[in-house]
């Protein structure tokens, strides 16, 4: 055997034996269950994507190859079905899961891998720990502080608390650069010092709940971390006996503290931003998405995801292209009769834009008092131009007839597509800007009492 050839045989054998080294299987064991696959995703906050799926051998196991995948650090989910699934820690290290489907947490047991057994130690720690500290500071609140038994209660707290912070902060914490160690460092509960009375423990979380999450570690948007942090740090501004005015401004006052910390990195700054975007938008906190795209998006130049819905990037473009002297776009649009209004042809000193639809309640509530306010104008003061998002011809006349009939109206009937709609970037109605004759914005009222307090 020539020299040559025995130097290709060892490179061929060290090449195989690093494959295998570098081999990661991920094993799963259900029992009682009946899926016959499973379906692998990645998690950024709440949102999954799925990466692929294995089948359930008769014995309920699976054998992944994750090597393949190459998977980036971070947690994943195995969907066993629409409400059951599986999260495991992915850090490049053999897996090996077992649990019942009857219940998937309690039942589990990690066979093998060293973060997870932290992971699901730490999940059952948690829960366990809320409820209990729950209960007892509930005690506190209401016992009689002279009474022995609210000492030992006061006691048992301080132990849990104890016992919880040895675990996050230094059994978690052996290997600190660890994905599940600074995962378990940031997820932490907030632990409040028994000697803080109860009345100002509150504004305490507000002001320290936030200190132990690491918002300059982007891996960590691998994981609901992010997205989990920021739910519990807005439930401790949420009041449901405050009118949905006042309690925007609350919530308003939350997401000034978590993405002024969130700035610390790029990435984790737009995560955030997006989720926040996400969920005020679907409760229908328009002054907090305003607040957000005028105060971070716009100002920061934000690039957010495309994926962002079509409506969000329009409240985006509206605010930076809208403000309060810019001109608007002229709009040229027909009337009931089929005759072309012209926007800069109306002889007033000031027109009020209004961007409604029949089907929206609260332009049912506007537009009439709109109507009234033009019918009470004098002389050439104001007038105001009705827009319709309607579709069909019979709602928008039917609407003008009960509602809006002294304004001026028009519509393309082309709903959201219109071109007005599209040239103001309309994205909910109803949707107001006050102008003077050059056709400069002085405001964009939001209700009527604003338009009432403008004009």
């Amino acid at each position: 055997m020539t020299k040559k050839f025995s130097l290709q045989i060892t490179m061929i054998i060290l090449i195989a034996l690093s494959a295998v080294s570098n081999a990661q299987t991920i094993s799963i064991h259900l029992s009682n269950h009946t899926a016959s696959n499973l379906y692998l995703h990645s998690l950024s906050g709440e949102k999954m994507t799925m990466l692929d799926s294995s089948s359930l051998d008769v014995n309920g196991n699976i054998i992944y190859d994750a090597s393949s995948r190459n998977l980036c650090t971070g947690i994943y989910r195995w969907v066993i079905s629409g409400n059951k699934w599986l999260d495991f820690i992915n850090d490049g290290k053999d897996v090996s899961l077992s649990t019942n489907t009857k219940n998937v947490l309690d039942s589990l047991r990690v066979v093998e891998s060293g973060s997870n057994k932290l992971f699901y130690s730490f999940l059952k720690l948690n829960k366990a720990y809320k409820t209990k500290t729950e209960l007892l500071q509930l005690i506190l609140a209401r016992y009689p502080k002279d009474d022995s038994y609210y000492s030992e209660t006061k006691k048992r707290l301080n132990e849990l608390q104890s016992e919880y912070l040895q675990f996050v902060n230094i059994k978690a914490q052996t290997d600190p650069a660890s994905f599940v160690a600074k995962y378990i460092r940031s997820s932490q509960l907030p632990v409040i010092d028994s000697e803080i009375p109860i009345e100002m423990q509150l504004d305490h979380l507000k002001a320290h709940a936030l200190d132990n999450v690491n918002f300059n570690d982007a891996s960590l948007i691998n994981s609901d971390l992010f997205t989990n942090k920021t739910i519990e740090y807005l439930t401790y501004f949420r009041n449901p006996q405050l009118p949905k005015e006042l309690l925007e401004k609350e919530f308003m006052k939350a997401v000034d503290s978590l993405l002024n910390k969130a700035k610390e990195h790029q990435l984790v700054y737009q995560h955030i931003t997006e989720y926040l975007i996400d969920g005020f938008k679907k409760f229908g906190f328009d002054q907090v998405l305003d607040y957000i795209v005028e105060n971070y998006v716009i100002k920061d130049d934000l690039c957010l995801d495309v994926k962002t819905e079509g409506l969000i990037k329009r409240r985006i473009e509206q605010a930076k292209n809208f403000k309060i002297g810019a001109v608007v776009p002229n709009i040229v649009l027909p009337n009931l009769d089929g005759r072309e209004i012209d926007l800069k042809k109306i002889p007033k000193e000031k027109v009020l834009i209004v961007f409604y639809a029949s089907w929206c309640p609260h332009c049912k509530d506007l537009l009439p008092k709109l109507n009234e306010l033009k019918k009470s104008q004098t002389g050439n003061k104001l007038e105001v131009l009705a827009v319709s998002l309607d579709n069909k011809k019979e709602d928008w006349a039917s609407f003008v007839k009960d509602n809006c009939s002294n304004l001026v109206n028009v519509s393309d009937l082309k709903g959201w597509e219109g071109k007005a709609a599209n040239d103001y970037f309309i994205y909910a109605t109803p949707t107001m800007f006050l102008i003077d004759k050059t056709q400069k914005i002085l405001s964009k009222p939001m209700t009527f009492e604003d338009v009432r307090k403008t004009l």
